[in-house]
Formats: structure tokens, C-alpha cells, sequence
């Protein structure tokens, strides 16, 4: 029997869909979820819930004794749109709650952890195209700085005080089951929706604006795939680059014209095209494939199918 897992966070775009996943994998019992207020229903009867500030060490540490919890997935955090709009608030969430998981961590109170970066750790100075895995970061948001800080404490815990800490550069993230949260490829999930309820979407990007980009299932694939991988093998102990697709709005809008063709696409970029502007727009993940055998699944066409076939479905 797997020993248990508690998942803060659990009721984000990521954390919901991970949750159901661990939980089909070992079993409801074994993965505890928690967040700071309650998620949508499918969670909620999946298993067992706990309302938590990530915050808050000492509820957090509660939580872990009760449950005897050996393992902590991280994934609370105040993504790029929204971090920019509460820079303190976001600051604050991001970095307090890993903090007081990697003292648990370092105080022997759990064993593992994950950790979730994110493409925003780049700045305008790093090379745009096929992004090393050690390269100039830079980053030029308040969220890109903390994940940037964040992986730096990550390797550091791992270094001064052996903890497994494991983590990956999520690039932007596509479902069909969770909306996203306040990022700044949140496009992305929008047009699907927008496309099958108008038939148009006017997108708050630049209809060039290539960026990084995966399929749900492909990132809590890889996610479950490092946290199982034998210790030995986790070389990178800041966080892995991980790599999907990359595609410009222009192109997902083409892709859905297939399926849609009278789908009309307008452009109004805001605030968020600067942010864009600062990322890659695609990943070298060389170091995931060959250290603990990353492959992506899906490329655009058949996320765009995915997307449609199963929005369709929920929205009758």
C-alpha cells in the first residue's frame, strides 16, 4: 500500500485533475487533498478534503502528523496575470507555502516533495528558441522572480539538508475539466470554450505569439513519472524543463477552423503581451527525456480534438 499523500492546493487547474489521477492510482484513501476553500463537486466526493492555508506552517504540519502524510505535492501558488495585480499577496503565497513544506521536509516529517516551476523563470535576455535547460533567466514578473527564487531553495534544501525535492518548468496547460487560473497563456483554454458557445474568441494575445504549451494529461503524466522515478536518476534538483508543443493563437485558431469552420478569431492585446514577450517560445527538455524518459503524447491537432470533443460533451 502506498504511503499518503497530501496534495495543497488541490482544487487549482493542476491540482484537481493530479488529485483524481493519484487518487485512481492509490487508491482515494491515500491522497489527502486540501486548499483554502473547497473544489468542485467531482473532487470533493473523491476522497478526503481538509481546508488549508498553505501559509500556515502549523497547519500544515497538523495535517501532515494526522495523516502520517510521506509525501507533498505543492501546487498552491498565484499564477502570472494575477500575481502582477497582488505582487506582496502572491509573493507571500508562493513563498511561504514551499518554505514551510521544505522545513518538513528537512525535519524529517515527510520524505518527498513536488514542487511545481514554470516557463515564467525566463526573462527577455534568454534564448527564445529551444531554451536550454541551464541558461540566463531574468525573469521580468513577480511570479516568474519567486519560481526563479523557489528553484533556487529547492536545490539548495536538496544540497545542505539531502531533501528530495522534485520539480518541473511547466509550460502552459490545456483542459478541458479545470479552468485556468489567472495565467498568461489562459487563451489557450478560453478559445476552445468561446469557439463552441460563439463561435469567436477575441484573444488577449498577439495572433503571433508563439509560445510553450501541453496537454493536462501530458503534464500530470510527467509530474506522477518524476515523483516515481528512482532517486538516483534525478539529476537536476531546481527544476526540470519540460516540453509539449509550441504554437502561436494564430495557429491554435487554425486548428479549431477544422472542426469549426465558421470560428472567427480577433486580436486586443494587453498587459499580458508583455509577459508573453519575455518567455521562450519552445523548450529544450533533453535533460527530462534523458534522465527519467520524458515523451510528450499530444501536439496540437489532437488537443484541439480532445478539447472540442469533450467541451461538447459537458456543455449540452
Amino acid at each position: 500500500m502506498h504511503k499518503p499523500i497530501l496534495i495543497i492546493g488541490a482544487c487549482g487547474q493542476i491540482g484537481t485533475e493530479l488529485t483524481i489521477e493519484l487518487r485512481s492510482k492509490y487508491g482515494a484513501e491515500n491522497v489527502i487533498a486540501s486548499d483554502i476553500r473547497e473544489g468542485g463537486e467531482a473532487l470533493m466526493q473523491s476522497g478526503p478534503f481538509e481546508l488549508l492555508d498553505a501559509t500556515d506552517y502549523e497547519a500544515v504540519e497538523d495535517v501532515v502528523m494526522h495523516y502520517e502524510i510521506d509525501e507533498v505535492y505543492l501546487m498552491a501558488a498565484m499564477l502570472s496575470a494575477t500575481a502582477e495585480k497582488f505582487p506582496m499577496r502572491a509573493w507571500n503565497l508562493n513563498m511561504n507555502s514551499l518554505f514551510n513544506v521544505l522545513n518538513l521536509a528537512k525535519e524529517k516529517k515527510i520524505t518527498k516533495v513536488f514542487w511545481p516551476s514554470s516557463i515564467a523563470v525566463f526573462g527577455p535576455n534568454t534564448p527564445k528558441e529551444n531554451t536550454p535547460q541551464s541558461t540566463i533567466m531574468e525573469p521580468s514578473t513577480v511570479y516568474g522572480i519567486s519560481k526563479q527564487s523557489g528553484e533556487r531553495w529547492c536545490e539548495y534544501y536538496h544540497k545542505k539538508y539531502g531533501v528530495d525535492v522534485r520539480s518541473v518548468r511547466y509550460p502552459g496547460l490545456i483542459s478541458w475539466k479545470t479552468m485556468p487560473g489567472g495565467g498568461t497563456t489562459d487563451y489557450a483554454v478560453e478559445i476552445y470554450h468561446e469557439a463552441l458557445k460563439k463561435g469567436g474568441y477575441e484573444c488577449f494575445l498577439d495572433g503571433n505569439t508563439q509560445l510553450p504549451m501541453m496537454y493536462m494529461d501530458d503534464a500530470i503524466r510527467a509530474t506522477i513519472n518524476l515523483m516515481d522515478c528512482p532517486t538516483e536518476n534525478i539529476k537536476v534538483r531546481s527544476s526540470y524543463n519540460l516540453g509539449g508543443m509550441s504554437f502561436t493563437p494564430k495557429q491554435m485558431a487554425d486548428s479549431i477552423t477544422q472542426h469549426i469552420p465558421d470560428f472567427e478569431i480577433t486580436y486586443a492585446p494587453d498587459f499580458r503581451q508583455e509577459i508573453a514577450d519575455s518567455w521562450p517560445s519552445s523548450i529544450d527538455d533533453s535533460a527530462a527525456r534523458e534522465e527519467w524518459d520524458w515523451e510528450p503524447r499530444f501536439n496540437l491537432e489532437q488537443t484541439t480534438i480532445e478539447m472540442l470533443d469533450n467541451l461538447k460533451t459537458i456543455q449540452k
